[in-house]
């Protein structure tokens, strides 16, 4: 069983076409992307008893609201602890160990649900799949850099931009099964979670089957490695453990932390920010339109800013994003007050691009500063970060409105105070990004340090053999 999962078994042989390997990290990061419509759960869930209604043995809102936190905090932990055994062990065992926590934790999530245990739902969809999460979710993506040394950029993008399509496919589906599953003495819930599991395992692994490294020293046809001018990408490797003692990497856990606090924090709060701000002029189901553009603009970006920072450079990109980004959510409260809807929404679609676009271009910014060799390991130790910002960002927007709220102050304006912090955060992260420099020679791999274990580079092999 360790030679079918061994990294010399998914090596690929020369011709190989490197186009293969993205469907296969899509197959994974579609599944995945779910998570971000777990909220469409959480009414029924809530009435898992009442059926219709809520009854007082029901779940509260805010003891479901738990899981997903669980499940983001449980992402950015196992992506940190396995992001160096990926790097050991490769991407199709980390996959299907993936697939296994993932589609494992929808079924005991179903138990939870049958037995009425909110522990279970927790420690499936939460604990357990939270770790099917952060493991799926960094497996493909030092993968797609070895193969698109080209296109680093445009490869995170591909794979990146299926969590953020993954909503998209998952919203539907749950409501679908939910609606064919429903009856009088229950809301589908139980069997949703049963096909769903079974569902996403099965694409997960064939992602696992089929993914494949590129040989050692490999590079595409035609292509010559340009002598690099640009300080900020390197040629040299450094080591996962030594990457923590630079002031590098911390630069870029708040360069990353920071742009996601300013996002996810409002994308939480989409629907209802809109009716309250527009009060009358929009209707819930044209707030859930513009939920669902936002969605579209989060993954479209994720693929548009990673393919363009190939062009524009890594660090350019963040400029844009945090520039950009601190003038718009300054704007906000002013189209609010002006009642141009049109204009408001056009400025959420773009400040949704640029959030996703931070996701996917962090790989290829690890890349250029630390080197290919060790990137998905310090990749899932940087996605802390994620975590901490998924807490921080929704607590930051809905105690601040309430305070607002309490405070006598109208719905309608009750996010004013919020977009200025987080235009605020923003400026903070456009400091962090314009620090950041070259990683000192001293943290870089000599030839002897290369681990013959890690099946990539032999012993005396060149640090810059990617």
């Amino acid at each position: 069983m360790s030679g079918f999962f061994s990294k010399q078994r998914i090596t690929a042989s020369q011709g190989y076409n490197r186009w293969m390997v993205p469907p296969a990290a899509l197959s994974v990061h579609l599944c995945i992307g779910q998570a971000y419509a777990f909220s469409v759960f959480n009414d029924p869930l809530s009435k898992l008893i009442g059926i219709t209604e809520s009854t007082p043995d029901d779940w509260k809102l805010t003891t479901l609201g738990w899981t997903f936190s669980l499940a983001i905090v449980f992402l950015g932990l196992s992506a940190a602890f396995g992001g160096k055994w990926l790097e050991k062990v490769g991407p199709r065992l980390t996959m299907f160990v993936a697939a296994c926590c993932f589609g494992g934790g929808f079924w005991i999530a179903a138990l939870g649900v049958y037995l009425h245990q909110i522990w279970l739902l927790y420690v499936g969809y939460g604990v357990i799949g939270g770790i099917g999460l952060g493991l799926g979710y960094v497996s493909p993506v030092s993968t797609l850099i070895k193969w698109f040394p080209d296109r680093r950029g445009m490869a995170t993008g591909m794979a990146i931009m299926g969590f953020g399509g993954g909503a998209m496919i998952g919203a539907p589906l749950a409501v679908l099964l939910m609606d064919h599953f429903k009856s009088a003495t229950s809301v589908g819930v139980l069997e949703t979670f049963m096909v769903m599991g079974g569902v996403y395992f099965v694409s997960m692994l064939i992602g696992a089957l089929t993914i494949r490294i590129p040989p050692n020293d490999w590079k595409p046809e035609g292509w010559t490695p340009p002598v690099i001018q640009n300080k900020m990408i390197t040629n040299n490797h450094v080591h996962i453990d030594r990457a923590l003692l630079t002031p590098q990497f911390y630069l870029l856990w708040l360069v990353l932390c920071l742009n996601v606090t300013a996002g996810i924090g409002v994308l939480g709060q989409a629907s209802v920010m809109i009716q309250e701000m527009f009060k009358g002029a929009v209707t819930p189901a044209a707030a859930a339109g513009f939920v669902g553009l936002l969605s579209l603009f989060n993954m479209g970006g994720r693929f548009f800013w990673s393919s363009a920072s190939d062009f524009l450079g890594r660090k350019n990109t963040y400029i844009i994003f945090f520039a950009l980004g601190a003038v718009l959510y300054a704007t906000v409260p002013t189209l609010g007050q002006l009642g141009n809807i049109g204009l408001f929404i056009l400025l959420y679609a773009i400040i949704m691009s640029m959030y996703g676009g931070g996701f996917s271009t962090i790989p290829a910014y690890l890349a250029d500063i630390f080197g290919t060799r060790y990137v998905g390991g310090i990749h899932g130790r940087l996605l802390t970060a994620w975590s901490t910002a998924g807490v921080a960002g929704p607590v930051l927007v809905n105690y601040i409105r309430e305070f607002q709220i309490a405070q006598g102050v109208a719905k309608s304006d009750a996010y004013n105070v919020t977009m200025y912090i987080m235009a605020g955060v923003l400026v903070i992260g456009f400091i962090c990004n314009m620090l950041i420099r070259p990683v000192h020679a001293k943290h870089h791999m000599r030839h002897d340090e290369f681990d013959e274990l890690d099946g990539v580079f032999p012993h005396g092999a060149a640090s810059d053999a990617h």
